[in-house]
């Protein structure tokens, strides 16, 4: 049986305790725009347009090439919290070893290949030249942080699988703090201008890294995460090369869902184009509410599936679905009574506001019916059913593929968002037919 904090068995899995997990989590996920807006104002004072614009195209493509490596997150959360439900200190620590391995590697390598990555970048996002020597002047500098940024990655879901979330926060709140602190004295006090602000977020993200690692202090007592013959145990690393496979072209089939409905939004006008932008920014709010409870499955799920219980893998997923329900319930209201006024914050222009109130009720409803998808991956991802994952994905990206091509000729810009919801719901009854075969695979 796992330790469940000192409780064996579904009795351990308790409303607080999922609240104790999830809570963190949403709050740490505040300070992500908070820091965008604080990045965009500082380089604002500057009175002109390019830096901005260097800045946004800049963070974006540096966080587009990271996040190839977000599979690390998933699929170390995963692991971790197995081998912590079967007791296995020593495989604990071995992983987060494994990770930062992975981490630093491929920020070393990114640092290696940067003039070709910029080139791609730049050859697909084309910017006017002084827009695109800005840019390239900060990701040039903010590039040397890679390693620490990937490796975080594997920090974040070791940390997640230990239900130390609070940590989780901590980094993310010293990380974004020091960040603004440091844009204010580089920016306004130096005058470093768009290096400034790069320059600030290298030394936050180094910053970051290592306070990950000092929360992590206690995996490096065992000498099992120096256990190289452990560390490169040749099943267990194929085992996790597996997991991160399926893990990553799920992603890059979700991305590419997002990505083509940009595209097909904009054969409809800048207008519409404007307001679908607006708002997919409601999906994102919800994403970041809904990721504490799917972390918090993530968790308790695949440590129950580690202490081979069944009984309480069962429960971890109830409740903590329970819980997304709730919330997700919570943001479909909230959208409905305020999302007007949402909308006026977002977008002053008046057209787009029109615009953007007519499509609505389309994310009135999305919370709900994309519930079960985001609450699923959460659980899947615990018990690092990958496999099943990724099939889902490629199921569920090709009946939006079906969707998209029949709706958007019928109903125009409201196809795309039936579309888009409706690649919800797919994923999330395909998972869901998929579940029992999870429970199956556990002991009684």
């Amino acid at each position: 049986m796992s330790d469940l904090a000192g409780r064996p068995g579904p009795a351990g899995i308790t409303h607080s305790r999922v609240l104790h997990i999830a809570v963190p989590v949403v709050l740490s996920n505040v300070t992500v725009p908070v820091l965008g807006a604080v990045d965009t104002g500082v380089v604002g004072q500057l009175g002109e347009a390019a830096p901005i614009g260097a800045v946004g195209i800049g963070a974006i493509i540096l966080t587009s090439i990271y996040w190839i490596f977000g599979f690390l997150r998933m699929g170390t959360a995963g692991l971790t919290a197995q081998a912590r439900g079967a007791g296995d200190t020593g495989e604990v620590a071995a992983l987060l070893t494994r990770s930062l391995l992975i981490g630093l590697a491929a920020g070393v390598a990114f640092i290696l290949l940067q003039a070709p990555l910029f080139w791609a970048a730049f050859r697909i996002s084309p910017a006017t030249d002084e827009v695109e020597s800005l840019a390239r002047s900060y990701m040039a500098i903010r590039i040397w942080s890679a390693p620490a940024m990937i490796a975080l990655y594997g920090v974040m879901g070791w940390l997640i699988a230990q239900e130390r979330t609070r940590a989780l926060f901590g980094v993310q709140f010293v990380m974004n703090a020091a960040n603004i602190v440091l844009d204010l004295i580089f920016v306004l006090g130096f005058g470093w201008g768009v290096e400034g602000v790069a320059i600030a977020t290298f030394i936050a993200e180094w910053s970051g890294f290592a306070l990950g690692l000092w929360f992590c202090r206690a995996a490096f007592r065992s000498p099992a995460w120096k256990d190289w013959a452990r560390v490169f145990h040749r099943i267990t690393l194929v085992r996790m090369m597996k997991v991160n496979s399926d893990i990553l072209i799920r992603s890059l089939l979700l991305e590419a869902i997002f990505v083509s409905f940009m595209f097909f939004g904009a054969d409809f006008g800048d207008v519409t184009l404007a307001a679908n932008q607006v708002l997919l920014q409601f999906l994102f709010i919800t994403a970041y509410g809904m990721d504490g409870f799917a972390f918090g499955a993530e968790s308790l799920v695949g440590q129950a599936l580690g202490a081979r219980d069944r009984a309480t893998l069962r429960r971890a997923a109830y409740v903590t679905s329970l819980w997304g329900l709730y919330t997700a319930m919570a943001f479909s209201v909230a959208f409905w009574l305020l999302g007007g006024w949402i909308i006026d914050v977002m977008a002053k222009a008046p057209e787009v506001q029109a615009e953007a109130r007519i499509y609505l009720p389309w994310m009135a409803a999305a919370p709900v019916m994309g519930w079960a998808a985001w609450m699923l991956d959460g659980i899947f991802i615990g018990a690092t059913a990958t496999r099943d994952m990724r099939n889902m994905m490629v199921l569920s990206a090709l009946i939006y593929l079906v969707a998209l091509l029949v709706l958007v000729p019928l109903i125009g810009n409201h196809g795309l968002w039936a579309a888009l919801i409706v690649s919800f719901v797919a994923r999330g009854i395909s998972l869901g037919t998929r579940y029992p075969a999870l429970e199956r695979s556990v002991g009684p």
